[in-house]
């Protein structure tokens, strides 16, 4: 029975997106808030206090600073990492019947497909992780309409702290999620995963409706078992490569948020999986000493 309440009490912490860390010689509260990357900004009226932090906090920390990504080094920086070698091409790198299937994908996403001049010209140097990614944001906005990616809920926090004068960072570099997201994984590991993505259509969208849905519900419970669905093959992530997308990042920005909240109460804007689990960022601030509690 203690049991089960401790998990009732574990299940009902996790059904919000934004809470309060104190304690261990903070001065003031600094606060962290589970972003979608594909939210609009819109949404943060959704999340209860979220405006209320924003106006207590003296800045703002996402994953990157949204402004140093839009300037022109990091821009030619990231088409580079999305870019395959010179002369190679995804129609060299995968078989015809592979080039087959992923037409097929695409014209289901986008309505045309690599047999298209102006589509290969854009889309056959791309990298299969970068395709993939692609597809995937041209997929949700398929279904959303209204995606506006002027206004996202991931950039919103940190323009409306840079239009009040506060001060924005970030916990990574550009190169450093280049690197996690690019160039972590062999050109034929990112070709697996790309054909997993083709030939895997409706697990991979029914996965992203209910990491979808459970994140409008503002319920990390149902983040977490949406995330953990399994095809129980090579398609689904090793533990290293789900370590380097989120457990080892994010005790690399526990060796950094302690000194950011030391000098300023800080509201940290991150996506809602990094809160997740054992190794999730609100357990290991709660490891480190403070007190993290969810904001009604």
């Amino acid at each position: 029975m203690i049991a089960l309440m401790l998990l009732m009490a574990s299940v009902s912490l996790q059904a919000q997106l934004l809470y309060k860390i104190s304690g261990k010689g903070l001065s003031e509260p600094s606060y962290i808030v589970g972003t979608y990357h594909l939210a609009p900004a819109s949404f943060v009226d959704s999340i209860p206090g979220a405006r209320q932090a924003m106006d207590s906090c003296q800045q703002v920390y996402g994953e990157l600073p949204m402004d140093k990504m839009a300037n022109p080094d990091s821009l030619a920086m990231m088409q580079r990492a999305m870019m395959l070698p010179d002369g190679m091409t995804l129609d060299k790198l995968l078989t015809a019947d592979e080039m087959a299937r992923l037409n097929v994908y695409m014209k289901s996403v986008m309505g045309m497909d690599m047999t298209n001049p102006l589509v290969a010209q854009q889309m056959n140097s791309m990298t299969p992780m970068a395709l993939s990614t692609a597809l995937t944001m041209m997929s949700f906005a398929k279904k959303s309409k209204s995606l506006d990616m002027m206004n996202l809920l991931d950039s919103y926090f940190q323009k409306e702290a840079l239009a009040k004068g506060k001060s924005v960072g970030g916990l990574e570099t550009m190169s450093h999620q280049i690197e996690v997201l690019y160039e972590g994984k062999s050109l034929d590991r990112q070709k697996e995963i790309l054909m997993c993505q083709v030939d895997n259509a409706d697990f991979m969208e029914k996965m992203e409706d209910g990491i979808f849905n459970a994140y409008f519900a503002q319920d990390l419970d149902a983040i977490s078992k949406a995330m953990d669905m399994k095809l129980n093959s090579h398609c689904d992530a090793t533990p290293e490569e789900e370590a380097a997308i989120l457990s080892n990042r994010n005790a690399n920005w526990l060796t950094k948020m302690p000194d950011i909240m030391a000098q300023k109460p800080t509201l940290f804007a991150v996506g809602a999986g990094h809160l997740l689990g054992d190794k999730g960022v609100l357990n290991l601030l709660r490891q480190a000493g403070y007190k993290v509690e969810p904001v009604k």
